[in-house]
């Protein structure tokens, strides 16, 4: 008998949150600004397995056995950028099933061994950081992939109504009942938009009055589990209609708040979380009765290799060799990229597909092997891998001024190719954000062979 006033359980399943047994909420007392403000955060990593993604991993497991989608089936694929799949998998072995997890090599390598630790197959792709719906070669396509197989099924976070349920009968309740009914705005960071969509339903049933607030990374950003405004456009919950407000956060601001919380507040918080306060922050001002809820995702043990890339300073090392963080050529590398995904250069679909039909149109270079590019490619495009770029440097284009557009499958590798174009001369050298992951899931076609 599961017994929350001793919390006494029969097993982990029994500490799953709910409106009885609620994530704590914790005023933050140090680093706001506010003097009538209040402002709470819900601790989300108090959920059984350490993260609010707890709640969806068993709401959509639940639905699929209540509703008998499973039958016979003891094989799960689910692509995840972390969290959901850390969950799942712990759910699945609570119940006998196993799991399997396509997912993006940009996820923090501690979340990767973790999930291979409890029990994961863990299948790593040179995809976004943030899985991309309708991407052809990322973890959404590949977990589709293995759920066409006998025996898999493929529960999908990013379409399964069960992700926002989860929050409507959970999260909302939880924070009305901890506020009182007192709460008048709700805070969270965007991902699947499950949370914000879900918790953002029941309390504005409750009362129209409470103000429900996105915030979501720049593009480029560095923060898993949560989406750019371009990443948020292909994510099925993502319902700006139904949010009072958002507000783009970048790396930066994210990751000093995020050490704000743990030194200031002494709240083990990760960067998802410094992100949402940040972004809290900014859009609500200092006024008599504003109680302020804002959603803590998960903890800051699973960001150790992502907290030295951005606040390299934290990990001094007498000499490179005794020294597990980044030297400094790979710190200032790492600037050029983040100022490079952040500027002009970078563009979109919509802005390729226009200068296609120009006169003249681009050229457009592939940088993917040549096997890559044997498979798939943009029509008229032409290929010379990264690698080869310098030691082929006589079969690129002669015409300095001319624009050319440089295209991977998700627009990291061609990041740097743009970077490396420049300083051989070119003057006029973009590159597509998305990669072909992202011009194919805008519906655009692909020259095959």
């Amino acid at each position: 008998m599961n017994d929350h006033s001793t919390r006494v359980y029969e097993s982990m399943l029994g500490l799953l949150s709910n409106e009885h047994n609620p994530t704590p909420l914790v005023r933050l007392n140090h680093v706001t600004p506010y003097e009538h403000t209040t402002v709470y955060a819900k601790l989300e990593w108090y959920n059984p397995f350490g993260a609010v993604k707890d709640r969806v991993a068993s709401s959509m497991l639940k639905r699929a056995e209540e509703q008998g989608q499973l039958g016979d089936v003891k094989k799960l694929v689910e692509a995840t950028s972390g969290n959901t799949g850390m969950g799942l998998i712990m759910l699945a072995n609570a119940k006998g099933y196993s799991l399997t997890t396509p997912l993006s090599d940009a996820i923090p390598q501690e979340k990767r061994d973790v999930m291979r630790f409890f029990g994961c197959d863990v299948i790593e792709l040179d995809d976004s950081l943030c899985p991309a719906p309708g991407a052809p070669e990322g973890a959404i396509a590949k977990a589709q992939e293995i759920a066409d197989l006998p025996d898999f099924t493929q529960l999908n976070q990013y379409e399964n109504e069960a992700n926002p349920d989860a929050h409507y009968r959970t999260t909302g309740p939880e924070v009305w009942r901890q506020t009182d009914g007192k709460v008048t705005h709700f805070v969270a960071g965007l991902g699947t938009c499950g949370t914000i969509t879900g918790t953002g339903r029941f309390l504005k049933e409750k009362s129209q009055s409470v103000k429900v607030m996105g915030v979501h990374p720049a593009e480029g950003h560095d923060i898993p589990g949560v989406r750019s405004i371009r990443q948020l456009s292909q994510t099925s919950f993502y319902k700006p209609d139904e949010y009072d407000q958002q507000v783009e956060i970048d790396n930066q601001e994210a990751f000093a708040m995020c050490l704000q919380l743990n030194r200031e507040e002494s709240i083990i918080a990760g960067p998802s979380s410094g992100m949402a306060l940040a972004g809290a922050l900014r859009m609500i001002p200092d006024e008599k009765g504003l109680i302020v809820v804002v959603v803590f995702p998960d903890s800051i043990f699973k960001y150790t290799t992502s907290v030295r890339r951005h606040l390299p300073k934290l990990f001094p090392a007498a000499t490179k060799e005794a020294s597990s963080g980044p030297s400094p050529e790979e710190v200032t590398l790492r600037s050029m990229l983040d100022a490079a995904r952040k500027s002009d250069d970078v563009i979109d679909v919509g802005q390729l597909d226009e200068l296609l039909v120009g006169d003249p149109p681009p050229v457009v270079i592939d940088v993917r092997t040549a096997e890559e590019f044997g498979e798939e490619h943009i029509e008229g495009s032409v290929n010379h891998p990264l690698a080869e770029l310098f030691e082929r440097a006589s079969d690129l284009p002669d015409d300095r001024d001319g624009t050319i557009v440089t295209v991977c499958n998700v627009g990291k590798l061609s990041l740097s190719a743009m970077i490396i174009l420049k300083s051989m001369g070119y003057k006029n050298v973009r590159n597509l954000m998305g990669g072909l992951n992202g011009w194919q899931a805008e519906g655009q076609p692909l020259e095959f062979g």
